[in-house]
């Protein structure tokens, strides 16, 4: 799996975290996409970049990491066909994949500490998503 992972300025520490983390994760294809220093940048610019890579193929998922997750998840949100969920807790982050398959996971640096972070980055990864018709059916309402 190509997993992407951005932050802004909020999110670098978390980011660095977790990159290192998921670097140790076997079958996963880990690509950081910056910022790669806490000097203020716009978290806007970087979930363009990751949403966009997603669309086109590049990256399977991602995760995006600002001061709360929120500011991530509506720009990645503008983009037809990315789903993006802030998360702040594992069940949140399994069944955000299971019943709305879920393609970028944002979370907030200011809102849950190194170790819940990667509770919910795990969850996230392990989770699959459930095929059953009526959760096909209301994903597909989604796209409009």
């Amino acid at each position: 799996m190509r997993i992407g992972i951005a932050s802004d300025h909020g999110g670098f520490r978390l980011k660095s975290d977790l990159l290192g983390m998921l670097r140790d994760r076997a079958g996963l294809e880990i690509e950081d996409l910056g910022t790669h220093s806490e000097a203020s940048t716009d978290y806007p610019d970087y979930a363009h970049r990751l949403a966009t890579l997603i669309l086109q193929g590049e990256l399977d998922r991602g995760i995006l990491v600002c001061g709360t997750g929120i500011g991530m998840s509506i720009a990645a949100n503008r983009h037809a066909g990315i789903r993006c969920v802030v998360c702040s807790d594992t069940y949140t982050a399994k069944l955000s994949r299971e019943h709305n398959d879920t393609n970028i996971l944002a979370l907030g640096e200011r809102v849950v500490g190194k170790g819940l972070a990667w509770d919910i980055v795990t969850a996230w990864l392990d989770a699959a998503t459930d095929m059953d018709a009526r959760h096909a059916r209301r994903r597909e309402k989604i796209e409009i």
